[in-house]
């Protein structure tokens, strides 16, 4: 076998165990409120490459590359542990592990250094909370695209709706495809549709009502205490 194909099979055996860690992160972060982080970089709604390239980010950290059959047993130690909502990084654990010369198993160093956020010690878990913005501008919908991505379990922040003056024909079609894409960020990681019958944008399960106002502030206050139980 060549240098090539030894190059070859192990990009292979890497990516094959990337594409392993994507459903254990995205079940602690959907059920447990877990953000997995490697070197402080969230994980979480990762594409395999994306996930390889943030092990070969660790190289900047520490002076050599991290590869996913160091970090891969920390991660299935967290599932089976009892988690509340944290953030861990599997990045950091890996180079604490091989440091710590008293000859614990990854599992029994893993328990011990996550013991804060497990068990009695554990935060419960909160209510959601929801969020209005006012406008839809340039720094609007990309404030929009970070409490999408990082709903998550729903017990964070949630976008519930935005509040716009009124617009033309095609409206919502039109403020759906700003969102989508981006000439800076580019394209919307995940699916956005609209729901004209209940002005609303859907994206990534998120419904976000679309509420017209000629003087968004006022208006909103005016809606939110209608709501508001006396």
């Amino acid at each position: 076998m060549t240098v090539n194909d030894d190059s070859f099979t192990s990009w292979k055996n890497r990516e094959e165990i990337a594409e392993s860690m994507i459903p254990i992160i995205g079940k602690l972060h959907r059920e447990q409120d877990v953000t997995v982080l490697l070197h402080s970089r969230s994980l979480v709604n990762k594409s395999v490459v994306s996930i390889l390239k943030t092990h070969r980010f660790a190289r900047q950290i520490a002076g050599e590359e991290l590869s996913v059959t160091e970090t891969l047993p920390f991660l299935q130690t967290l599932t089976t542990l009892d988690l509340g909502p944290s953030q861990i990084d599997i990045g950091m654990l890996a180079a604490d592990y091989k440091t710590d010369d008293r000859g614990l198993s990854v599992a029994e160093f893993t328990a011990e250094a996550v013991a804060g956020a497990t068990g009695e010690n554990k935060i419960e878990r909160r209510d959601g909370r929801d969020v209005v913005l006012y406008g839809f501008g340039r720094i609007g919908r990309l404030v929009a695209r970070l409490l999408i991505e990082k709903a998550g379990s729903g017990n964070g922040l949630r976008l519930r709706a935005i509040v716009v003056r009124g617009g033309g024909e095609q409206d919502l079609v039109k403020r759906a495809s700003l969102l989508r894409r981006d000439s800076i960020h580019g394209q919307f990681q995940g699916t956005i549709t609209v729901d004209e019958a209940n002005s609303s944008i859907v994206a990534n399960g998120n419904t976000i009502k679309v509420i017209y106002a000629n003087d968004p502030p006022r208006s909103t206050t005016r809606r939110t205490a209608s709501r508001t139980p006396s």
